[in-house]
């Protein structure tokens, strides 16, 4: 296992380096850049500004140094906020990111699962339906809509919760933006483990452990489940990348203060760095959380070995 976790990460290099790569020459290909103003800069303090960042250079120049400084941790400073480098920044910002993702996460995992055993165990009945129609409702409703709803009805009519910010992170500030965020992805896991579970119960070895009279829930919790989880395990990597490292959306419709917010704000201001910054970032999480579920994979289904 150790030997497959290694070569794993060191084959997940050229992935982040690729990602990398791409995402520099488009963001630099885009037009405009960090330091065009409404009110355009003298050119000899503009060419100074330029020189200080490699900016006078060859993009494929610029593209080397930037390398270069990253495989030594540098992701060098930001252009709009002059005082920080894209390291404090992302570090100031993370815990925010985490801990919203943690708990959307939670709620999407733990929620879709459980609704999805539920309705595969009801499966064409009343709550069936009604579930995957709450299900089909929260993945075909983008959270951009439904974002400013809840706000407007819970935060604007029923003066419940702030419209936005932070606060103090406690529970009237983070409901909002926790439930927009968890439930596109709560649908998709009620959605993924419905139909696996559903596939499960008609499985030869489960109807075989039926046929045994083997009580219901050893049935349905150890022989079916394992196999009704693999879907919604392989769903957990990228998703889990998405929420922990922020959406973009949510964070900038609740005005909250985590990486998400930050890349939309470094794209409109060419920041270019500060966009480069969180794509490894999320690049990163998502190859470490990839392998994280393979190697749960080995857990639930004894079927799977990496020797």
């Amino acid at each position: 296992m150790l030997r497959f976790i290694l070569v794993r990460l060191l084959s997940s290099l050229p992935t982040i380096f690729i990602v990398l790569t791409i995402s520099f020459f488009m963001i630099r290909i885009a037009p405009g850049g960090p330091f065009n103003l409404e009110r355009p800069l003298d050119p000899a303090t503009l060419a100074n500004i330029k020189a200080v960042y490699h900016l006078d250079q060859p993009v494929w120049l610029q593209y080397l140094y930037y390398i270069g400084n990253v495989f030594q941790g540098d992701f060098g400073p930001s252009f709009i906020y002059k005082d920080y480098t894209v390291a404090e920044l992302i570090l100031q910002a993370l815990p925010y990111s985490i801990i919203l993702g943690l708990w959307a996460l939670a709620i999407a995992v733990f929620g879709g699962v459980a609704m999805g055993i539920y309705a595969a165990l009801r499966q064409n009945s009343w709550a069936d339906y009604l579930l995957m129609g709450i299900a089909a409702l929260g993945n075909t409703v983008p959270n951009f809509v439904i974002g400013p709803i809840l706000s407007l009805i819970f935060a604007l009519g029923l003066g419940l919760v702030p419209t936005g910010s932070w606060g103090n992170g406690g529970f009237r500030n983070l409901v909002l933006p926790v439930i927009v965020l968890a439930l596109p992805q709560l649908a998709v896991f009620a959605r993924l483990t419905r139909g696996s579970m559903i596939e499960a119960l008609r499985a030869d070895h489960v109807r075989t452990a039926r046929a045994y009279g083997l009580p219901f829930r050893s049935v349905v919790g150890v022989h079916a489940l394992r196999a009704g989880l693999m879907p919604a395990v392989s769903y957990l990597g990228p998703t889990a990348a998405s929420v922990l490292t922020g959406s973009i959306i949510v964070e900038t419709i609740f005005s909250l203060p985590g990486v998400g917010r930050y890349f939309v704000l470094g794209a409109l201001n060419r920041d270019y760095t500060l966009v480069m910054g969180t794509v490894v970032l999320i690049s990163v999480f998502i190859v470490v959380l990839n392998l994280l579920v393979d190697v749960i994979y080995a857990f639930i289904d004894p079927r799977v070995r990496y020797e």
